[in-house]
């Protein structure tokens, strides 16, 4: 892992303008107790509670079992995230330019840049709808105030759009005043779970078991939710000083931030069989300050998360379309985030969503992962010749589908999937590189 590149470029406004540029050396200097704090102040949320819970509620696990395989998943997906962050913070390069180098030019642009656009925004949107409920139950239970949904969700929306668009200093800012709040918050819920949560009525405590088919399964849908973050990594690490500070930063602050979230998604489901932790302890007490405290740290947290959801997923939407730039394109993700956002069945039916993504984010992400730590033996070199696309990348990809989408949930498709992918795009890798006459 080496010190980031020079390059040299225009001085930045107060709205970030830098699209598919290289990010000037002397604005490199984020350290890696930076990343572990804004991916740590990501991480604790509504839309993140959800596979940990589901995998309570709906898979009958215990907390136990909901607890280990959520974080085994989720971390595997994090080690890979990392790693595809070099790129940027070795050349200061947005994600979806460095994946030009991979899957071609028009892969990239058609390919890897759309999916990765729906991904965030199918995420901006379940973390807006998440925090609506939130904030809707407690200002009716708190201040017997009641505000449409959709009201709430196009203001909160709106809100995380615009500061979205000043960029990756608003997300580092944003995250580092939030912080106190957001462990204050923490600290209340786990309070009143520890205490509060064993009195409730024991009809609704589900108590799991350890079958391993099903932890498989969840364990899955945990990889499949965090590894689509490697088409978008490089996009925060190019402001890393140093692309070791940006990789250990971002491992540690992702592992650290989900062992919260499944602990909390997981425990307060397998005792009250509520999938959102910020509702549940907010019922467990009558204090005014506490409610504020809980209500504070939900809305917070959703809006750290969007931050990087309409950051990364505006990156995607202008490399699919440059002439927007990097200011329309933020304004279109933002649009559509918000619309999206007014739309409860997301959240309803998360499982089956997440599902259906990972059939194309899953042998997506295997394809980008094998060739770059591979093929590429993690280093990208951009100045050389780039195709239009990789033949071999489509059609892997095409075959990767396939076998998720025919996979049954017992046999974890998300993790058979990405390793079959990625097995049969080194094979023809290989096989077309001996065939190359010399």
């Amino acid at each position: 892992m080496s010190k980031a590149q020079t390059v040299a470029l225009p001085p930045q406004s107060r709205i970030e303008r830098f699209g598919l540029d290289a990010v000037p050396q002397e604005l490199r200097q984020t350290r890696w107790y930076e990343y572990l704090i804004i991916q740590v102040a990501f991480s604790v949320n509504a839309g993140n509670f959800l596979v940990p819970a589901l995998a309570v509620i709906q898979g009958g696990l215990n907390f136990y079992a909901a607890f280990i395989s959520t974080i085994f998943g989720a971390i595997l997906a994090f080690l890979f995230v990392s790693y595809l962050s070099l790129p940027g913070a070795e050349r200061g390069i947005p994600s979806q330019f460095a994946i030009r180098s991979i899957i071609g030019i028009k892969g990239s642009r058609y390919i890897s840049s759309p999916i990765r656009t729906l991904t965030s925004l199918y995420w901006f949107s379940v973390q807006t709808i998440g925090g609506t409920l939130v904030v809707q139950f407690i200002l009716e239970r708190a201040f017997q105030f009641s505000l449409p949904f959709y009201i709430i969700a196009m203001l909160l929306a709106f809100i995380m759009s615009g500061l979205a668009l000043v960029g990756f200093d608003a997300v580092k800012r944003a995250t580092k005043y939030f912080m106190p709040w957001l462990i204050l918050g923490q600290l209340v819920m786990l309070y009143l779970l520890l205490t509060k949560g064993m009195s409730v009525e024991s009809a609704v405590k589900v108590d799991g078991g350890w079958n391993l088919p099903t932890m498989g399964f969840f364990a899955s849908l945990a990889f499949v939710q965090y590894v689509s973050g490697v088409s978008s990594s490089a996009d925060v690490t190019r402001y890393a000083i140093t692309s070791r500070q940006g990789f250990w930063g971002l491992f540690t602050g992702n592992a650290l931030g989900f062992i919260l979230t499944a602990f909390f998604g997981a425990y307060t489901a397998s005792l009250t069989g509520n999938y959102n932790p910020f509702i549940a302890t907010s019922e467990m007490t009558n204090s005014g300050l506490l409610t504020a405290i809980i209500l504070g740290a939900a809305i917070l947290s959703m809006v750290s998360i969007n931050l990087s959801n309409a950051y990364t997923g505006g990156f995607s939407l202008l490399n699919s379309l440059p002439q927007l730039g990097r200011i329309k394109s933020s304004i279109f993700f933002g649009a559509a985030g918000i619309l999206l956002s007014l739309s409860p069945a997301l959240v309803e039916e998360a499982e089956k969503y997440i599902s259906f993504i990972g059939a194309f984010v899953i042998p997506l992400s295997a394809v980008i992962i094998t060739d770059f730590l591979f093929i590429k033996r993690k280093q990208i070199d951009i100045s050389e010749g780039l195709p239009s696309y990789n033949k071999i990348a489509f059609i892997c990809i095409g075959i990767g589908i396939g076998v998720y989408l025919l996979l049954p949930e017992n046999l974890s498709p998300g993790f058979l999937a990405f390793l079959f992918t990625g097995v049969i795009y080194l094979f023809f890798i290989k096989k077309s590189q001996k065939q190359v006459p010399f």
